[in-house]
C-alpha cells in the first residue's frame, strides 16, 4: 500500500534499486542540496518494485516548476499499479525542480533553464550542481525514461512527443503514447532526455499540454500511454489502447519569431495544418493599426503557439512541425 503520510517516507541521499524492498510501493525523500540557510532540499520519489526483477522505467515531471500536468500522471499511476503483477521497477519523480515548484516559477532559482544544462557539473553553478546530482543520484538507475513536460508561460501545446525515431525502442515508446504529433528529434540538446540517452537510457519527452494547470483529459491520456509502454516492455500485462486518430510524424520542427513588437494575434489553432504563404499571425500597434502579417514559410502543422497578445521583437509566434 502506498504511504499516505509523507513523514513516514525514508530520507536518502541517492537511489539504489537493489536497496528497495520487493513487492512494495515505497516513498522516499531524496536529499539533493541545501539552501542558503543549510536546510535540506529534498526531491520526492515513489518506487514500485515487483517481486520479480526486470527493467527500470523512470517517470520524471516538473523539470520546470510551472509544468504541472505530469505530477498527477505520476501520482495516479502508482495508485493504479498492481504490485503483485509488476515485473521490474517503476520509479516516479513527481517533482524534479523542487525549488522552482514551490516558488511557482519555471526556471531554477539562479534563472537558469534546468533542462538546457544537463548533465550539469559536479562543482559548477547552483543549477549545474543540482542537474548533476539529478543524473547521478537517481536517473542513472533507469533503463527507460519518460520525461513529462508542458508548454511554457504564455504558450499552449498539442499533446506531442520529442523522440529519436531512428531508435526502434524509442520509436515504439513514442508511438504507444498515442500523441497527436511526434517530432523526430535526436537527443543532443543538453536536456534531461539527452543526458539519459548518453547513459544508454531509452528516453522520450512527452509534452502534456499547458503550464500552471491540471488538464484532466491530457492527464488521462498520459496515463494510458504509460500503461501501454509498461505492456510493451513486458513489465505488466494490460490491454493496449491505440490512438483515436492517426499520429502525425514530423521530420523536424522550429519556432517562428517576430521581427517587431506590438499586440499579436496568432490565427491557427494547435494541430492545424498550414500552407506556405498562409497568414499565421498579425501584429498591431497599441492604437490598433496593422503593422505586419506573418506568413507560414512552408507547409506544416502547428505543434504549439503563443497565446499572450503582448509580443516584443524576437518573441515566439508558433512552433511549426514539418511533416515527414
Amino acid at each position: 500500500m502506498l504511504l499516505a503520510n509523507d513523514e513516514k517516507a525514508k530520507v536518502i541521499s541517492d537511489l539504489k534499486i537493489d536497496d528497495v524492498p520487493k513487492g512494495e510501493i515505497t516513498c522516499y525523500w531524496l536529499q539533493i542540496v541545501r539552501d542558503g540557510m543549510g536546510v535540506p532540499i529534498r526531491i520526492p520519489i515513489i518506487v514500485a518494485r515487483g517481486l520479480e526483477d526486470g527493467k527500470v522505467l523512470g517517470l520524471t515531471a516538473a523539470v520546470h516548476g510551472n509544468e504541472l500536468n505530469g505530477i498527477p500522471v505520476v501520482q495516479r499511476l502508482f495508485k493504479e499499479i498492481d504490485i503483485n503483477k509488476l515485473k521490474g521497477t517503476i520509479v516516479g519523480v513527481p517533482v524534479v525542480n523542487v525549488p522552482s515548484l514551490v516558488r511557482k516559477r519555471r526556471r531554477f532559482i539562479d534563472g537558469t533553464d534546468l533542462n538546457h544544462i544537463m548533465p550539469g557539473k559536479p562543482n559548477g553553478t547552483v543549477s549545474e550542481v543540482y542537474a548533476w546530482r539529478i543524473i547521478q543520484r537517481f536517473v542513472k538507475e533507469f533503463d527507460y525514461l519518460i520525461d513529462l513536460h508542458t508548454a511554457s508561460n504564455g504558450r499552449i501545446n498539442s499533446y506531442y512527443i520529442r523522440a529519436d525515431m531512428d531508435n526502434e525502442t524509442v520509436k515504439q515508446m513514442a508511438m504507444l503514447q498515442n500523441p497527436q504529433i511526434i517530432v523526430h528529434n535526436p537527443p543532443n540538446d543538453r536536456t534531461l532526455r539527452g543526458a539519459a540517452a548518453e547513459l544508454g537510457i531509452s528516453a522520450i519527452t512527452l509534452e502534456v499540454g499547458n503550464p500552471n494547470t491540471f488538464q484532466k483529459g491530457l492527464i488521462r491520456d498520459g496515463l494510458t500511454g504509460i500503461h501501454n509502454v509498461l505492456d510493451y516492455l513486458g513489465m505488466i500485462e494490460c490491454d493496449v489502447e491505440g490512438p483515436e486518430e492517426e499520429i502525425i510524424i514530423c521530420k523536424k520542427s522550429y519556432w517562428i519569431y517576430s521581427d517587431t513588437g506590438g499586440i499579436m494575434t496568432v490565427h491557427p489553432k494547435v494541430t492545424d495544418l498550414v500552407k506556405k504563404g498562409e497568414v499565421i499571425a498579425t501584429m498591431r500597434t497599441i492604437f490598433g493599426d496593422l503593422v505586419t502579417e506573418y506568413l507560414a514559410p512552408e507547409d506544416g502543422i502547428v505543434i504549439g503557439k503563443s497565446v499572450h497578445p503582448v509580443n516584443q521583437t524576437g518573441g515566439r509566434i508558433l512552433h511549426l512541425g514539418i511533416l515527414k
